[in-house]
């Protein structure tokens, strides 16, 4: 008679000895299937608070054979727990474990804390853990933001905050990865893993800026990461579209933006005249942003910004612009930058800003 060896579970955190089920993390790798397995003794009345999936999945749990043993009484035992095979990532699932019982406390200080963060809005989204998939959504949306005002500070931090080293282990050579760390395709595919829409528009409107052979060589050091939680590399046909989509927009938005608010302005009102009119010496000036405007952009360049700086560069200027003028052409601007933005989800095919945000963030 032939003897099995009965497999061996490492123990995973969090092991809590009083925990009443072990949940196994069953990789479906080749190296995977040779290590012991990694398990998680936790207990049922926690998890089935938190996910009806959990519940359900502990009431109707059959024997589970992935422990070989000689007595069929302890195919589902394991140290006197049932044992229940989740088919997970080990560190995904030890993420969510803990986020369970301890809480969870979303950062942005290095690429690893968006891989964090990606393993708890999978695996929440998989297991209908509301909670935490709104507060990953929310704490997405910080840096991917579903306004201008977020936008705006989002860029703000990208110019100050320095460079940081990312290795994926101790042998490998730093890369030096600026803010926000992670690469749009990344964010965007995360986003349609886990049926999240309003990062969408942001996530295409930052890729729009990389030109489509660097997408498509895919050697950026953020898209060349090494993590178990990393999202696809690639980009779908359908984002592919809206890229190009969003890339033909942003165009569009900046030579509008320099003909016409800029190029083609006229006196503010027959109610507030232009006191230089007579003189011209406003419109005059406004020809020459336009040239300057004309002359300074380049294909990678964020109309948001572009704007913002055109607008900064009007109001700092009272000698080249009315008091009339400058208000108006601020007024304009702004009202332009807003209308450009509340544009972007109708360029990803999605509902508009506040549909989303009642979705998913209510």
């Amino acid at each position: 008679m032939q003897t099995q060896t009965r497999k061996i579970i490492t123990r995973g955190d969090p092991w809590f000895e009083d925990g009443n089920i072990i949940l196994v993390a069953k990789e479906e790798t080749p190296a995977s299937s040779e290590a012991n397995p990694i398990g998680f003794r936790v207990h049922k009345g926690v998890l089935s608070r938190h996910s009806e999936v959990f519940q359900g999945m502990f009431e109707l749990s059959r024997p589970d054979s992935i422990l070989g043993s000689v007595d069929e009484a302890e195919l589902t035992r394991y140290e006197g727990c049932q044992v229940i095979s989740m088919y997970d990532i080990p560190i995904e699932l030890s993420n969510l474990v803990k986020a369970l019982y301890d809480g969870v406390i979303f950062r942005n200080r290095s690429l690893d804390d968006f891989f964090y963060l990606a393993s708890i809005l999978k695996l929440s989204t998989k297991y209908f853990v509301s909670h935490l998939r709104t507060l990953a959504i929310k704490h997405l949306t910080q840096t991917w933001s579903h306004d201008l005002k977020g936008h705006d500070t989002m860029l703000e931090l990208a110019i100050r905050t320095p460079p940081a080293p990312y290795s994926p282990d101790s042998s490998s050579p730093a890369n030096k990865l600026s803010y926000p760390y992670v690469h749009p395709i990344h964010v965007l595919n995360l986003a349609r893993s886990t049926n999240v829409q309003i990062v969408i528009p942001s996530a295409l409107y930052f890729l729009s800026l990389y030109p489509l052979t660097d997408i498509l060589r895919k050697d950026h050091p953020k898209l060349r990461v090494v993590h178990p939680s990393k999202p696809e590399s690639d980009l779908s046909s359908l984002d592919l579209k809206y890229y190009t989509l969003m890339y033909q927009r942003r165009m569009d938005g900046i030579l509008e933006f320099i003909n016409t608010l800029v190029g083609d302005r006229a006196s503010p009102s027959s109610e507030i005249p232009c006191p230089n009119r007579s003189a011209k010496s406003c419109t005059r000036n406004f020809h020459r942003l336009r040239t300057r405007l004309a002359t300074s952009w380049v294909v990678r360049t964020g109309p948001f910004n572009f704007i913002a700086q055109a607008i900064s560069s009007v109001n700092q200027d009272p000698d080249g612009f009315c008091t009339a003028c400058r208000e108006a052409f601020v007024k304009d601007a702004g009202d332009y930058r807003e209308r450009f933005w509340d544009e972007l989800p109708s360029v990803c095919g999605l509902p508009q800003w506040d549909a989303m945000k009642e979705e998913e963030l209510s």
